[in-house]
C-alpha cells in the first residue's frame, strides 16, 4: 500500500535532514577557523593562474573532514585542497561529501570579507543536503532535498519574484579560462541587455546562497568546480529557483557551467545563453 511506497522516501528524507545538520555543523566549524585566522594564515601559495591556497584553507578543511569522518565514516570526502592537487579532479562525485573549505581565497587573502565555506552531500551525482557559511557575515544557509532551505535563524529562504528588467544577477569572470573569455563576454552583454545590473563578488557559494535568499535574482558562471557549487545549487532549488547548465540541460555540477535563478530570471539567462551561442534552451 501507500505506506510501504512512502517508507523509502521517508527514510531518505530523514537521512538528508540529518546530513544537512551535519553539513551545517561542519561548515560553521570551518567558518570559525577562517574567522580566527591571523594574517599569517592569509599568506597565499599559488596553485595556478588565479588559484591560491592559504594555511586557513588547509586548517578549515582538516577540521571539516575530521567532523564528517566522525559523523559519517562510511562516506568519502572530495575536498578542494585534498591530494592529489590538479585540475583532473573536477568530475563530480557520484556519492559522498563535497567540501570547499574556503571559497573566495583571493578575497580572503586581500581582506575582502566575501568568502564562504561549503559542505554538501551528493547522491547519484546530485546534491541532496548541504550548507554554506559566510564567516565574516555571521550568516549560514542550509537545505536538504524536499525539505526547503533555511537561514541560520531557521527562516525559510524564498527565491525573489522581481521582474527580469529589475533583476540583479551575480556572476564570476572566467579568469582561469582564457579560451572561454570571448564567449563569456558575449553572454555578459546578452545578460546586461535583459536585467537591471550585475554583481561580481568572487565566491560562487555565497552568490548562490544570496540568490536562494532573494538578495540576488540569479547567477551565471563557467568552469566552476563541484565543491564551489554543490551546496549552493541545492539552496537555490529548495528555495523555489531553477538550476541548469548553460545549454538548459542537467549536469551543471559535473560541467561546472551553471545558470541559476528565479524561474523568470533563469529563463532569461537561458535565452541570453542561446543568443550568445551556448546550445539551445530546452522548453
Amino acid at each position: 500500500g501507500p505506506a510501504l511506497r512512502d517508507a523509502p522516501a521517508a527514510a531518505d528524507s530523514a537521512r538528508w535532514r540529518r546530513a544537512a545538520a551535519v553539513a551545517r555543523y561542519a561548515a560553521e566549524a570551518g567558518a570559525a577557523v577562517v574567522r580566527a585566522a591571523d594574517l599569517e594564515a592569509r599568506t597565499t601559495t599559488r596553485k595556478g593562474q588565479g588559484d591560491y591556497v592559504t594555511p586557513a584553507d588547509r586548517e578549515a578543511q582538516r577540521v571539516i573532514v575530521e567532523l564528517l569522518a566522525a559523523a559519517t565514516p562510511e562516506l568519502p570526502v572530495l575536498a578542494e585542497e585534498a591530494d592529489p592537487p590538479g585540475p583532473d579532479r573536477r568530475e563530480a562525485p557520484i556519492a559522498g561529501w563535497v567540501v570547499d573549505p574556503l571559497d573566495g581565497t583571493t578575497n580572503f587573502a586581500r581582506g575582502f570579507p566575501l568568502v564562504g565555506v561549503s559542505v554538501a552531500l551528493v547522491e547519484d551525482g546530485e546534491p541532496v543536503a548541504g550548507a554554506v557559511a559566510a564567516p565574516f557575515l555571521g550568516r549560514s544557509w542550509l537545505a536538504h532535498r524536499g525539505g526547503g532551505a533555511r537561514d541560520q535563524d531557521g527562516r525559510p529562504l524564498r527565491i525573489a519574484a522581481r521582474p527580469v528588467a529589475e533583476a540583479v544577477v551575480a556572476t564570476g569572470f572566467p579568469f582561469r579560462l582564457a579560451a572561454r573569455r570571448p564567449a563569456y563576454l558575449r553572454m555578459l552583454a546578452e545578460v546586461l541587455a535583459r536585467v537591471e545590473d550585475g554583481r561580481r563578488a568572487g565566491a560562487a557559494a555565497i552568490d548562490l546562497a544570496l540568490t536562494a535568499q532573494g538578495v540576488f535574482d540569479g547567477f551565471f558562471e563557467l568552469g566552476l568546480r563541484p565543491w564551489d557549487v554543490a551546496a549552493g545549487m541545492l539552496l537555490v532549488t529548495e528555495a523555489g529557483g531553477r538550476v541548469s547548465g548553460w545549454d538548459g540541460g542537467g549536469g551543471a555540477l559535473a560541467s561546472g557551467d551553471v545558470l541559476a535563478g528565479s524561474p523568470a530570471v533563469h529563463a532569461a539567462l537561458l535565452e541570453a545563453a542561446a543568443a550568445a551561442g551556448f546550445g539551445v534552451p530546452s522548453v
